[in-house]
């Protein structure tokens, strides 16, 4: 086929067309449960960092929930999920052990 040859377009089904709608659909409710759980990941590393260890604490729940539900509607792979969760209560462990720590001098 030549360059700049108009290309046929085959005429789509209704199958093909009910596919396209329900992977639209499907995409936009995934990408708001992605960013659901990037920001509650977010808001916890943030309080970490801050050094507001009780806050971080009660806002760690919260985040193991919306992993949770990511994992149940199927955004998330299960082994992601708890990598993430893994990650978060390190970073919090670490991090409150630290300022603890005696410093020597």
């Amino acid at each position: 086929m030549p360059a700049g040859a108009p290309v046929k377009q085959k005429k789509k089904k209704k199958s093909v067309l009910k596919n396209i709608r329900q992977t639209e659909r499907r995409t936009l409710i995934n990408r708001a449960n992605r960013t659901t759980v990037r920001t509650a990941m977010k808001k916890l590393r943030d309080l970490v960092a801050a050094g507001k260890f009780e806050d971080a604490r009660k806002a760690l729940p919260e985040t193991y929930h919306a992993l949770d539900r990511a994992i149940q509607d199927g955004v998330l792979h299960e082994n992601t999920a708890n990598r993430y969760k893994s990650r978060l209560a390190l970073a919090l462990n670490a991090a409150q052990a630290a300022p603890a720590a005696p410093k020597s001098a």
